[in-house]
Formats: C-alpha cells, sequence, structure tokens
C-alpha cells in the first residue's frame, strides 16, 4: 500500500503496511515533518496532518480525544485536520495523499 506525504508542495511516497499508522510509516521511513514525540499514544500533536479532501469520507472524523488535542496544535487546524497516529493504513486507504503542516 502506498502513502503519499506533501512537504512544502513536495510530494513524497512510501510503501505502508496494513495496520500500521500513518505516522509509523512516516517515522520509519525517517521523512521530516511528523515528529509523532508520543509514539503514536494519543498524547501529542506532533503527527497532524491535513488529508487531502479526497480521503477525508474514506479517513473518517477525529474522535473526542484526538480533536482536544488538534486544538493545541502549533499548526492551525484546517479541513482535513487529523492526527496521523490515529490513521490506520489498510487497503481502502491504498493512495492516501497527507499534507504535512509547517511546524509541528
Amino acid at each position: 500500500m502506498k502513502v503519499t506525504f506533501i512537504i512544502d508542495g513536495s510530494p513524497t511516497t512510501l510503501d505502508a503496511d496494513d495496520g500500521d499508522s500513518v505516522m509509523m510509516t512516516s517515522v520509519q521511513n525517517g521523512l521530516d515533518g511528523i515528529i509523532g514525540e508520543c509514539g503514536g499514544s494519543l498524547s501529542c500533536a506532533t503527527c497532524h496532518v491535513y488529508v487531502d479532501a479526497t480521503w477525508r469520507d474514506r479517513v473518517g472524523e477525529a474522535g473526542d480525544d484526538e480533536n482536544e488535542l488538534l486544538e493545541g496544535a502549533v499548526s492551525p487546524r484546517g479541513p482535513g485536520s487529523r492526527l496521523s497516529c490515529q490513521i490506520e493504513v489498510c487497503a481502502e486507504l491504498d493512495g492516501l495523499t497527507v499534507e504535512v503542516p509547517p511546524e509541528q
């Protein structure tokens, strides 16, 4: 499966394993931009991404805890804001595109 990360306007497409989070895919591949300080335990907002509009319905909405953390994210919350640690890669999300904010 593939996930494309847009960083500073440039796309980088990575192979992702079924069941891994989008954050884990980024961090394991050494991609700049997503920090993931808490390791995916939903206690920081350093893996904030903007899900591309064409993928938002398939990715779904953020839960209450995630919404609370997104309110404190360094980069402004926008349409499609999600924490990438909460997006699990699966066949339905093959080809997912997310934009990484300028600051985490």
